[in-house]
């Protein structure tokens, strides 16, 4: 699944974590946990301002949701997906959010013009990192599903 680059001087700030340092990984997992994924068969090593994540996650769907979880924190620059998934589906495409933006912005530009109401699909892809379609920031990484047909 690649590596994933983040703005390391935004999001969470979990204990321990600068910019020039990551949370530590146990801090990382409670961090993922605490938005209620699944992360039991997963293994988290920081190495400075690298994430990089191995084992086996549920879904795509679940194992994006995880590096989105342990990236958007402060002191994370990227991170290294190298988790095998037991349900594959369509990998999303990822957005960094830039000032100004709004999730309706964000599907216009992603999608195309006249699909601004595709925001709604965004805004259920990033839960429950995201709490409600109005709480987005620069430099939060959202993923971006493809549009079902």
């Amino acid at each position: 699944m690649g590596l994933w680059n983040f703005a390391k001087s935004v999001g969470a700030s979990l204990f321990g974590a600068s910019e020039a340092q990551a949370a530590s990984a146990d801090d990382l997992k409670k961090e993922a946990a605490k938005h209620g994924l699944d992360l039991s068969g997963v293994e988290v090593a920081v190495e400075g301002d690298k994430i990089v994540l191995s084992g086996r996650a549920l879904s795509t769907e679940e194992a994006e949701k995880i590096v989105l979880a342990m990236g958007n924190t402060t002191g994370v620059a990227s991170v290294e997906n190298n988790l095998a998934v037991d349900k594959a589906g369509a990998e999303s495409k990822t957005y960094e959010v830039k000032k100004g933006d709004t999730l309706w912005k964000i599907s216009e530009e992603v999608y195309g013009k006249g699909k601004g109401g595709e925001y709604e699909g965004i805004f259920e892809a990033n839960k429950p990192m995201l709490s409600h379609p109005d709480k987005i920031y620069p430099g939060q990484v959202l993923r971006i599903p493809p549009l079902e047909d």
